[in-house]
C-alpha cells in the first residue's frame, strides 16, 4: 500500500494545555488512486502530511509509507515519495535545469542520470524550452508547474501535493489537473490536499473530510455527497415582498416558509441554502414570491463540506 495510517493521534502541549490535532485518524490509499484530503484551516491535515513523511512523531497509531515503517524508516520511505509543497522553495538563483539536477542530487541521483530526463520533465510541466530560464524570469503558474516536475525526479510511488493549485488562474490550474490525471493513469497514486471542492470533485477517485482531527466521511465524491446530502438545492435571494408588509430579505421568507418546502435551510448571508429530495413544490412557491430570486442545482461537495464542517469563519 503506498500509504496506511492507522489509530493515528498527535497531541501538542501537556497538562491542562494539551491539544489533540489528530485523534484516531484512520486512512488507506490504494495503488494508483487519487485521494484529497479535505479540512478547513486547522482540521489536521498538514499534520497529517507531516507525520506521514516522519517530519512529525506521532503521540500514537502507525504509519507506513510505501510499506516501510514510520518514522522508524522514515527517510527510506521518502526516497519513494514526490512533495509538492504549498509554499514556493525552488532556488531563484538558479535555472529550471539548475533546479532538477541539485533537487536529484538529494536522492543520489547524479547529473548524467537526471540530465537527460530534463527535456521530458520540462515538456510534462508545460515548460517546454525553459531550462536556461531562471526562476525569476517565471510566473507563478510556470513555478507551481516546475515544482510539480521537480517532485518527480526520483520516479516516485507516492505524489503528495499541498494545495497545488492555489492562486493559480484556470488554464493553470486545468493544465495541472490534466497532468495529474496522467500520473494516477500510469499508475502514481497521489494524496492532495485542496481548499477547491470543484477540485476534489473532478480528480479524486476517494476522498475524506476532517475536521478537528478527525475523520467526518470518506468514500468516493459520489458516495459522500449521496450519503450526507439531500439531493438537490435551490438558493433563494434578494428582497421578499409580502402583501401589504415592509421589504424583507430571504432569511425572513425562509423563517415563513422554508420548514414546509425542504428538509433543510441553512442561511449564508442574505441567502438562503434549502436543501431538499423535491425541488418542485418549492419551486412553484418562489415563483409567486415578489422580489425573490432562486437558483436550483444538484448537491455538490461544496454542500456536503459546509454540512459537515460549518458556515463560521477559521482562521
Amino acid at each position: 500500500m503506498p500509504l496506511e495510517i492507522s489509530g493515528l493521534v498527535k497531541r501538542f502541549g501537556e497538562g491542562a494545555e494539551a491539544k489533540d490535532v489528530l485523534r484516531g485518524l484512520d486512512l488507506r490509499l490504494r495503488p494508483g488512486e487519487c485521494f484529497a484530503l479535505l479540512g478547513p484551516n486547522g482540521a489536521g491535515k498538514t499534520t497529517t502530511l507531516r507525520c506521514a513523511l516522519g517530519l512529525t512523531t506521532p503521540t500514537a497509531g502507525s504509519i507506513h509509507l510505501c510499506g516501510l515503517p514510520v518514522p522508524d524508516q522514515a527517510r527510506e520511505a521518502r526516497a519513494r515519495v514526490g512533495v509538492v509543497p504549498q509554499i514556493d522553495s525552488l532556488d531563484p538563483d538558479f535555472t529550471c535545469a539548475e533546479n532538477l539536477i541539485v533537487f536529484a542530487g538529494y536522492f543520489g541521483i547524479r547529473e548524467s542520470e537526471i540530465r537527460p530526463r530534463i527535456p521530458e520533465l520540462l515538456a510534462f510541466a508545460g515548460l517546454e524550452g525553459k531550462d536556461k530560464a531562471r526562476i525569476q524570469s517565471l510566473s507563478g503558474g510556470m513555478k507551481r508547474r516546475l515544482t510539480l516536475a521537480r517532485a518527480l525526479v526520483n520516479k516516485p510511488q507516492l505524489l503528495l501535493l499541498d494545495e497545488p493549485t492555489t492562486g493559480l488562474d484556470p488554464q493553470a490550474r486545468h493544465l495541472i489537473w490534466e497532468r495529474l490525471r496522467r500520473l494516477t493513469a500510469e499508475g502514481t497514486t497521489i494524496l492532495l490536499t485542496t481548499h477547491f471542492m470543484d477540485e476534489a470533485e473532478r480528480l479524486a477517485d476517494r476522498l475524506a473530510i476532517l475536521d478537528n482531527g478527525r475523520l467526518l466521511a470518506q468514500g468516493s465524491p459520489r458516495e459522500v455527497i449521496a450519503a450526507h446530502i439531500e439531493p438537490q438545492v435551490v438558493e433563494v435571494f434578494g428582497d421578499w415582498k409580502p402583501g401589504g408588509q415592509p421589504d424583507s430579505g430571504a432569511a425572513a421568507w425562509a423563517a415563513a416558509h422554508a420548514g414546509a418546502l425542504s428538509r433543510r435551510c441553512e442561511i449564508s448571508g442574505e441567502t438562503a441554502f434549502c436543501y431538499t429530495d423535491d425541488a418542485a413544490p418549492l419551486l412553484a412557491h418562489l415563483a409567486h414570491q415578489p422580489g425573490l430570486r432562486s437558483l436550483h442545482r444538484p448537491a455538490n461537495l461544496e454542500d456536503v463540506f459546509l454540512k459537515l464542517t460549518g458556515r463560521e469563519l477559521r482562521d
